[in-house]
């Protein structure tokens, strides 16, 4: 993961993390069947990345500028209750969220892909971009994933922000057995 001066002190103070989907959610392809239908391919660690960040007591959004049920699914599966989609402008749509959560930017991580992301990614306090990010967002990101968008990049960023907050270890007790393996690794 290429790092930048100033992201694990940044990433302390993070309440928030805020995801774009297609391309950073997704692999950015957008996948019509013989009807019209959409699909959009999510990758399960990115999910429990996710799911850890809440169980870390942090809160995460998603703002996206496509409309889309299978977004509006996957967040609920998620518990990501803060959705704004068909925002091609997010600017508002961040200033809303930061308003409603009380938050300062210096508190919200953002992570995206694409130029769209630009105006949001220079406002908060730790931008942050997928591994096949346009040059653009790659150069205003402080961290960059090492995995592309849609296969494991945002829980590689997540797992970053939980371990510069000291929360990952106690994440990680839910996932050995009671009795704590003694060579630290997983008991068979």
């Amino acid at each position: 993961m290429d790092q930048k001066c100033g992201a694990l002190e940044r990433a302390k103070h993070i309440k928030l993390i805020i995801f774009d989907v297609d391309g950073v959610l997704t692999d950015g392809g957008i996948y019509i069947g013989a009807e019209g239908e959409l699909y959009k391919p999510f990758f399960c660690r990115d999910g429990l990345g996710i799911t850890l960040a809440h169980k870390a007591g942090i809160k995460t959004a998603i703002i996206t500028g496509r409309n889309s049920k299978q977004v509006a699914f996957r967040a609920k599966e998620l518990h990501i209750s803060e959705v704004f989609q068909g925002k091609l402008d997010k600017r508002t749509a961040y200033q809303e969220l930061k308003e409603k959560l009380g938050l300062r930017d210096e508190e919200i991580g953002y992570i995206g892909d694409d130029l769209i992301d630009l105006p949001i990614l220079l406002q908060v306090g730790l931008p942050m971009a997928v591994n096949d990010a346009v040059a653009e967002v790659r150069q205003e990101a402080l961290l960059t994933a090492s995995y592309p968008g849609g296969r494991g990049a945002v829980r590689e960023l997540i797992e970053f922000i939980l371990k510069a907050q000291g929360k990952w270890q106690a994440l990680m007790q839910d996932f050995y057995p009671s009795a704590s393996p003694t060579s630290g690794e997983l008991a068979q």
